[in-house]
């Protein structure tokens, strides 16, 4: 590591103007593998509700979500699940930021 060298993200103006819940991600996911919201909750061992709140943006997704969602569905990393969360939950705040000043 070379020391004195840091990278920073872009600035927070370069965010959307709209917030996507990683949910429509999820249920994108799911619609393509042919599993239904209750099913996938089985999978996952959560009430059917919860993964319903989640593809609606009323509940986010937790890192113990991120992992059942990873365990169910390999191919996508907690990571992923949980950096989408972040994104979205970051664009919220910037977006009512905005709005504040306005």
């Amino acid at each position: 590591m070379v020391e004195g060298v840091f990278h920073h993200p872009a600035k927070t103006s370069a965010y959307p103007d709209v917030a996507i819940p990683p949910g429509e991600y999820l249920a994108e996911e799911i619609e393509a593998r042919g599993i239904s919201q209750k099913e996938l909750a089985r999978r996952m061992g959560r009430p059917a509700n919860t993964v319903n709140e989640i593809i609606n943006g009323k509940k986010a997704i937790t890192a113990e979500t991120a992992l059942q969602l990873e365990a169910v569905m390999p191919e996508i990393s907690a990571r992923f699940w949980l950096n989408l969360e972040t994104d979205y939950q970051l664009t919220k705040a910037l977006i009512s930021r905005r709005q504040k000043v306005r």
